[in-house]
């Protein structure tokens, strides 16, 4: 039998998980250093050179005053000036100073109470939560929220954690997600480790067994603290309700600063019942954390990256999810010097792509003409980004000819994947406006208009393909083409994961950030319907679209539920094949189109063979129409126009099956480990041989 929960006593620092421990380690102290220093990593090493003279001049400049009224958000600590008592001072606050609440000043009350009131004192409107026995009493009290926080009831909690990650995806701020203890909270799991990986800030709140019970194999007990430690930001264990009003601030401070990512509160039952009368004025714990947030760059360091830009004949910006709340100063620093961006698939919306310098998405199912960008590039700017392997391909060979620069907010990614020549740790708002008025000082740009024509060149010889259209068949790019220009590339998009998302990706345009939401680092399938509704819940009135397939859909299909009886207006627009695409399309490419349990219809009766509506399997729409939710099937293109038309005008939810073939690829595509020169640009599961797979 296991030891007693190793946790059982931890609320404060020493609960903090690997996940921060390395990032503290690697960050440079930029701030006030710790009364310790910690050990150096290589990644510490290699930016102390480009930091020191950076230390220097912070120490002379004049620090900003606290404003004992002031609430600073915590995204904006790295574009400020403070030391780390101000910043603690500020991270003390909470959005909601001025607060009436439903107690007296000295009323007792419980532990749930409390945590719904700090909930409300950080200005959360609306969580995603699913009841059950060691969380009842927080449900209890949200239905007695003085400022109405709205809970969505999805209906299983993996739907609840994804629907939280979209609510912060479509906003930026702090999603929130509750479960029960045991199964309720390990449903939580894929939710926490993709937020992690796409860097979406949340707070996750689990209810847990009474403390003396901790330990004991107790009815739906999982030590869900050591089960997550890997997969968050942080994490903590409450063993005292007086805690409580710190833990949460806390949590949400270090969700929504520096790199964001989740935080998990986990609270014991009895904690829960606990009177307390509480105290809303605590001083966070953070120190160690805070001094090494990064402090604003200073220009002789952004005076080099000037300096490379204007000795470079072929610069490419490369530009990811970390510039999601840069996207002005992206456009400003791109237009200012004619540098031509492509974006990842997390950074797609932070430069217009109906710009003539959008080389759109890069990477294995990126455009060429981004790829050759890069390959040919002989300065690549890195901003928040973190060369991932479906970015880079064989990272030898990923941008040989380039000088690298890397400005991102965590130190740990600085030379992680790909050596930079050189590397600024800082936020890339701060970083990109102090670039932008030194550009704006300097006389003699050079002029990069002969770059740009050669990568247009690449761009009308390899635009991103629409196969032709054979009788009434329903092409998948030009479903999604389609639906673009019928919202006029203005809805918000959720995506599940596969050839979908990636079409999705390709062919839908967009020209403002958060306005993209898919799984990116973890690929979650059933991300989709979820996420939609959290951006339904959190931008009501605006149009919102589930791109999805029919593997992914099914997967969180019980959330239509959740649509009919929330009211929210989502669109499910499923590109319905039968298989499990991405999967499909790797066996035609590399095992010779053996399908290895890649086939999703009925047994009996295989739709993409006898094209017979009533061999479609599952039904999808009397799935929907069972859900209470209006739902139709189109199956040819001159019907979809109009199909799409009646989805748009749909007063609530609704559900448009759209049958596409299992044969189409999607095109362009690198192969994992691939180099440019190995890009595929022709081919399908028509015709799966070698010798129609034509490489660059």
């Amino acid at each position: 039998r296991r030891a007693p929960h190793s946790h059982a006593h931890r609320t404060r620092r020493d609960a903090q998980t690997p996940t921060m421990r390395r990032t503290a380690v690697a960050s440079a102290p930029a701030r006030a250093p710790a009364s310790r220093a910690a050990p150096r990593t290589h990644a510490a090493n290699r930016s102390a050179a480009s930091t020191k003279f950076a230390r220097a001049r912070r120490a002379t400049r004049a620090v900003r005053q606290p404003d004992a009224s002031e609430y600073v958000d915590p995204s904006q600590f790295t574009e400020l000036e403070l030391s780390t008592a101000q910043m603690t001072a500020y991270a003390s606050k909470r959005p909601r100073g001025q607060f009436a609440s439903r107690f007296a000043d000295d009323e007792p009350r419980k532990g749930a109470d409390i945590l719904v009131e700090a909930l409300e004192r950080e200005g959360v409107d609306c969580v995603f939560a699913y009841p059950g026995g060691a969380s009842m009493e927080i449900h209890q009290s949200l239905t007695k929220s003085a400022t109405g926080i709205r809970n969505v009831l999805c209906r299983h909690e993996q739907g609840e954690v994804f629907a939280a990650e979209g609510y912060a995806k479509a906003t930026g701020k702090v999603g929130v997600c509750i479960a029960t203890s045991g199964p309720g909270a390990t449903n939580l799991v894929t939710g926490l480790a993709d937020a992690l990986l796409d860097s979406v800030p949340m707070v996750a709140i689990t209810g847990q067994v009474p403390r003396p019970m901790i330990g004991t194999d107790a009815f739906q007990e999982t030590p869900i603290v050591e089960i997550t430690r890997q997969i968050t930001k942080h994490n903590y264990l409450v063993m005292n309700v007086e805690e409580i009003p710190r833990i949460v601030r806390e949590a949400f401070f270090l969700a929504a600063s520096g790199r964001p990512g989740p935080v998990l509160i986990d609270i014991p039952k009895d904690v829960q019942q606990q009177l307390a009368v509480p105290y809303w004025e605590p001083k966070v714990s953070l120190n160690g954390y805070l001094s090494r947030l990064p402090a604003p760059p200073t220009s002789p360091q952004l005076q080099q990256v000037l300096d490379l830009i204007k000795d470079s004949k072929r610069p490419v910006v490369y530009a990811g999810g970390g510039c999601l709340d840069a996207d002005l100063e992206l456009v400003e620093f791109c237009r200012a010097t004619g540098i031509p961006v492509t974006n990842t698939l997390m950074g797609l919306g932070t430069f217009p792509q109906s710009d003539d310098l959008s080389l759109s998405m890069l990477g294995m199912h990126g455009a060429v003409y981004a790829n050759y960008a890069i390959d040919s590039a002989d300065l690549l700017l890195a901003f928040g980004v973190r060369f991932d392997d479906r970015v880079t391909g064989k990272l030898a060979e990923f941008a040989k000819r380039a000088a690298i620069v890397h400005i991102d907010i965590d130190p740990a990614e600085l030379g992680k994947n790909k050596k930079p020549f050189c590397s600024i740790f800082s936020n890339i708002k701060p970083a990109l406006k102090t670039l932008n008025k030194l550009i704006a000082l300097e006389k003699d740009m050079p002029d990069f208009s002969e770059w740009r024509a050669a990568i247009d060149v690449q761009r009308k010889k390899f635009p991103f393909p629409i196969p032709e259209q054979v009788g009434d068949v329903i092409a998948p790019q030009a479903a999604i083409e389609l639906l673009c220009k019928m919202t006029e590339g203005k809805a918000i998009i959720s995506t599940g994961v596969g050839q979908h998302q990636m079409w999705a990706a390709q062919h839908y345009k967009f020209d403002e950030p958060r306005n993209w939401l898919t799984s990116g680092g973890l690929g979650s399938m059933g991300f989709g319907l979820p996420a939609a509704i959290g951006a339904a819940a959190a931008r009501p009135g605006e149009l919102v679209v589930d791109i999805d397939g029919d593997g992914s859909f099914v997967m969180n299909i019980q959330e239509l539920a959740t649509l009919h009886a929330e009211n929210l207006p989502v669109k499910c627009f499923i590109l319905n094949n039968q298989y499990l695409g991405m999967v499909v399309q790797w066996e035609d490419r590399f095992y010779k189109a053996n399908r290895g349990h890649t086939y999703l219809g009925s047994p009996n009766d295989d739709f993409q063979v006898s094209k017979e509506e009533a061999h479609i399997f599952p039904d999808f729409v009397t799935i929907s129409q069972g859900f209470r939710v209006p739902a139709e099937r189109v199956m040819r293109m001159s019907d979809l126009e109009g199909a799409i038309k009646r989805m748009i005008e749909a007063d609530g939810p609704y559900l448009l099956d759209v049958m596409v073939p299992h044969v189409e690829h999607v095109l362009p595509m690198v192969p994992g480990g691939g180099t440019f020169a190995d890009t595929i640009t022709t081919g399908d599961g028509r015709s799966p041989e070698e010798k129609d797979m034509k490489t660059l």
